[in-house]
């Protein structure tokens, strides 16, 4: 079978509020259901940004939605629900998949799967998470595997290694000693935020925000249209060096246990802080891939040209190493080498996780997150890979360069990877 070309014919996102489990009253989104998030950003998408292109509802073939926690008012009833919300016609198939960090991604890659086989011409990805809302809550893991006593145990898997993710980063930390320092970690957050406060006061990612009418923070009953990622803020590394230690040291006896650690980090404390590490969010994301031919057909023109797709597992203890398999699986499909690949959008779920990766490649940091990361611009976690894909494709089109690729990790052990082409250059 010969395998068709795909093309992403366009991507949105909503703004990323800053998420308060907590104080829900000061997350802008507080007030929207996470399914509401994404009817009104496809609401907006096919009736503003597709109108022009002459996409609509019913040229859809299959919808994807990617969500992480997918429990109490997340279940989407198969994908369903924001799409009967955002006025789709009943004939749309849909799906909601859950591969955590990576969902909305290989939602994605299903749809571009089906249009490479020829089973369908047009598909649409979207992504979701609302941290405020739904956060962890309505879930039961099977803590059998962790049990002793219990037949399914695995002696390989731990609570507070394999399900924390605070402590997977700080095992990848440790691990990779002494390659990096907290400072690294640090430096590369400030890196992330001021990158991302100059790409909003450039007004850059207006060419991808949809403006959604939240509340303003604290205040449930005055609209706010929200137009900008909410924890994007300058930064410091004298700021970044005060905020409080949020892991704790596994003291590794390779490392010398922890007379070694202390000695090395001057503290007993961990590295990862929020300073480091993403936020939590509230947000969701959008895409529609064509079938190459049948794009060229309705006179559209491509953001960008999908090269290859990748994904694979590691030890959930360090599921940060996740991104750099999936990609080398993604470049050996394509062909390719890492220095083929002109820009990066690595996912910073943890700070560490994005350098780990870029010393396995031999990257420069001037190839990566080069508008800023998800250290500030936020990682709603189903949604995430969306976005990176997106950016990165306006990032190709803005720099004129030619190949990109978007990874991440994924919670449980595992990374997603796509490469992308720029047909403009």
């Amino acid at each position: 079978m010969d395998l068709k070309e795909v093309w992403l014919i366009d991507y949105a996102r909503t703004a990323f509020s800053r998420s308060r489990p907590k104080q829900p009253e000061r997350d802008v989104f507080g007030e929207i259901r996470g399914d509401e998030l994404v009817a009104e950003l496809l609401i907006k998408f096919f009736d503003e940004k597709l109108a022009d292109k002459g996409v609509e509802r019913k040229d859809i073939e299959e919808a994807s939605l990617g969500v992480a926690n997918g429990t109490l008012e997340n279940w989407s009833y198969g994908g369903r629900i924001p799409l009967f919300l955002a006025g789709f016609p009943e004939s749309v198939p849909g799906f909601s998949i859950d591969r955590q960090c990576g969902s909305a991604g290989s939602g994605m890659h299903i749809g571009i799967m089906e249009i490479m086989t020829g089973n369908a011409k047009c598909v649409l990805a979207s992504g979701f998470e609302h941290m405020t809302r739904v956060r962890g809550r309505g879930t039961e893991p099977n803590l059998k595997l962790i049990d002793k006593n219990s037949k399914y145990f695995r002696p390989d898997l731990e609570m507070q290694t394999s399900f924390n993710m605070l402590q997977t980063a700080q095992k990848l930390y440790e691990q990779e000693v002494p390659i990096f320092t907290k400072e690294d970690l640090d430096k590369f957050g400030v890196r992330a935020h001021n990158l991302a406060v100059k790409s909003h006061e450039e007004g850059w990612f207006k060419g991808e925000i949809i403006p959604i009418e939240g509340h303003v923070e604290g205040d449930v009953g005055t609209p706010l249209m929200v137009d900008r990622d909410m924890n994007v803020r300058p930064s410091s590394m004298e700021s970044h060096a005060k905020l409080p230690r949020l892991s704790r040291p596994f003291y590794l006896e390779k490392n010398g246990g922890k007379d070694g650690y202390v000695k090395r980090e001057g503290t007993d404390q961990g590295v990862i802080t929020v300073g480091n590490s993403s936020p939590l969010n509230a947000g969701a994301t959008t895409a529609v891939c064509m079938e190459a031919e049948e794009a060229k057909k309705r006179g559209l023109d491509p953001m960008a040209r999908i090269i290859s797709i990748g994904w694979a597992a590691v030890h959930p203890s360090t599921m940060g190493r996740g991104p750099v398999p999936a990609t080398k699986r993604a470049l050996d499909i394509a062909g390719m080498k890492a220095e083929d690949i002109d820009y990066w959008e690595i996912n910073e779920a943890f700070c560490i996780v994005a350098l780990n990766c870029m010393d396995k490649f031999n990257l420069p940091w001037e190839k990566v997150n080069v508008m800023g990361g998800s250290t500030a611009i936020g990682h709603p976690l189903g949604s995430t890979m969306i976005r990176l894909t997106g950016t990165l494709a306006r990032i190709l089109k803005d720099k004129k360069a030619k190949y990109g690729i978007a990874n991440a990790c994924v919670g449980g052990g595992q990374g997603v990877a796509t490469i992308i082409e720029n047909l403009d250059a």
